[in-house]
């Protein structure tokens, strides 16, 4: 409305117990995190308070002190289990399973192979030979031939010798069926109407009607009226007169007795909650307001805290741990790997080619020429033999006719290839 002031709401307090702890909703403060704001733990600190200040430098540092040692050790203990997995643990494994198959695959495998399958092949071969063929000629020159027999005498004897006795007995049974038939219809209508029917009207009227009679006027109704004049009429003027009030004042009392023991246990109850309540339950809430609560928070936030600072020393101490192991690496490679190289190119290399040129191609050009004098001097030695065997052959047997000549026992050597010549058979066809 124009003309009245504007009232502007208070700051809202909230007052809890007598510490007067004040609370004032206040605008939410940027935190920083953008491209040129601050970083996450300049904002968590921010946000956490002076406790949260207080203790993340400490911790972060004294958690550093104590994971560095522990991130390098974990470090090199895991490149000391690679290198021992690459050098000792696969070769380790790969002859372990070599040794497990030459142990336990190979032998089955032979005793398969070379044991197992040929005696079943040769147990085959013995009970196709001893069982199989035999019964198969049983079963053809035998068996067959003898059941072809019997099939042709069922079919051709037996057959119309059983149908011709099945026909006569089945005529002689009709007509011994037709005469018993007859004359057990005349025996049971004589029965019947000499014997049955007689009998059955005497017991019927002589004898059933004359008990009936009496059982019913001398037996059932005395009975009958005596059960109702001693038994159901006095029972029902005591259920009517005497049972029926006593019930009655038995359930009034027992309502009564409910009621009270509903009152008394409602009171019990009610006293035990209250009880509990103030004794139980107001301490209890007490006990987590005042003290449980603001205890977690601050452990909550010592050990939030204790967990950041833990991941940040963790890879911290995992930078630490490259650049410690990147130095050693290149202090190993310069004071050891680069000396033995320049040795090995420098020193070991050019000694070993004038070792090669110098002396080891020289003994192996004499090792081939002896080896080859040694050869031309077998191959003489060789055909020398040879000569004489065939001059002492000649001089025991004489000469052959070049037509008879025996083929000669001795091997051949192969003609060698030339330039106008070849071994080949396409060669041979070219030059027809």
């Amino acid at each position: 409305m124009p003309g009245v002031p504007r009232i502007h709401p208070a700051p809202r307090r909230v007052y809890v117990g007598m510490d007067h702890v004040e609370r004032e909703k206040r605008p939410a403060e940027p935190s920083g995190r953008g491209p040129g704001g601050a970083g996450a733990s300049g904002a968590s600190g921010a946000s956490g308070g002076c406790l949260v200040v207080a203790i993340r430098m400490p911790v972060r540092i004294v958690a550093l002190v104590l994971v560095v040692p522990v991130r390098m050790a974990w470090d090199a203990l895991a490149a000391a289990g690679r290198f021992l997995y690459r050098t000792v643990g696969r070769p380790a494994g790969r002859a372990l399973a070599w040794l497990a198959r030459a142990v336990c695959v190979w032998p089955f495998v032979a005793l398969w192979r070379w044991v197992l399958v040929p005696a079943g092949r040769g147990l085959a071969w013995l009970a196709r030979v001893l069982v199989v063929v035999p019964a198969g000629w049983v079963r053809r020159y035998l068996l067959a031939p003898l059941g072809r027999g019997l099939a042709w005498l069922y079919a051709r004897v037996l057959t119309p010798v059983g149908r011709g006795a099945l026909w006569l007995l089945g005529s002689v049974g009709a007509v011994l069926a037709a005469v018993g038939a007859g004359l057990w219809t005349g025996t049971v209508w004589l029965v019947r109407y000499l014997v049955v029917v007689p009998v059955a009207w005497a017991v019927r009227y002589l004898l059933v009607v004359p008990v009936r009679w009496a059982v019913v006027h001398l037996v059932v109704v005395p009975v009958r009226w005596l059960v109702r004049y001693l038994v159901v009429v006095p029972a029902a003027w005591l259920y009517a007169r005497v049972l029926t009030p006593a019930g009655r004042a038995l359930a009034r009392c027992a309502r009564g007795v409910a009621w009270l023991a509903a009152v008394i246990v409602a009171g019990g109850v009610t006293a035990l909650v209250w009880g509990g309540r103030i004794l139980v339950i107001v301490p209890a809430v007490a006990v987590w307001r005042w003290m449980l609560v603001p205890v977690g928070r601050v452990l909550l936030v010592v050990g939030r805290e204790v967990g950041e600072a833990l991941g940040h020393a963790w890879r911290v101490a995992g930078y630490v741990s490259v650049a410690v192991g990147r130095f050693l690496a290149a202090l190993f490679r310069w004071v050891v790997v680069e000396p033995v190289r320049w040795v090995y190119r420098g020193v070991l290399t050019p000694l070993g080619h004038v070792v090669r040129d110098a002396v080891l191609r020289p003994v192996a050009e004499a090792a081939r020429g002896a080896g080859r004098a040694a050869r031309q001097a077998v191959a003489a030695a060789r055909e020398t033999v040879r000569q004489a065997r065939a001059d002492v052959r000649r001089a025991l047997f004489g000469e052959h006719p070049q037509g008879d000549a025996p083929a000669s026992r001795e091997p051949r050597r192969p003609a060698g290839r030339t330039l106008d010549g070849s071994t080949t058979a396409l060669t041979h066809l070219t030059k027809d």
